[in-house]
């Protein structure tokens, strides 16, 4: 449903009241306990994407054509993800995704193992 929200709501604008009536219909109020939200600079992201393009172009097909959106549809995505987190802090954790990879991993370990039952 965030990402519903974030890339046709926000950033392709589609209705978001029609989102929220298809959401309630589909989903009704089924949320997951947690979401995980990894959060870097678009330039950051959109550096990564590419990289990781460059080393599978053979199979990419058409799985990068969000990353070939311009820098103003990511920044509506990241703003929108934020706003989201903000507005649910119970639910939501906003993890920092410039960090390197074991600094990563490692928060996102303490935030599920922190926030859900085991």
């Amino acid at each position: 449903m965030d990402s519903t929200v974030a890339y046709q709501g926000a950033a392709q604008g589609f209705d978001q009241s029609a989102i929220t009536r298809l959401a309630d219909l589909v989903i009704g109020n089924t949320m997951p306990s947690l979401t995980l939200i990894l959060d870097l600079p678009v330039d950051v992201g959109l550096a990564r994407a590419r990289n990781r393009a460059g080393a599978t172009a053979a199979t990419q097909g058409s799985e990068d054509r969000y990353e070939r959106m311009g820098t103003a549809f990511h920044e509506t995505l990241r703003r929108t993800f934020l706003e989201i987190a903000k507005a649910e802090p119970d639910r939501c954790a906003v993890i920092d995704g410039a960090q390197d990879t074991d600094e990563v991993a490692r928060q996102i370990w303490h935030t599920v193992t922190s926030r859900l039952p085991v």
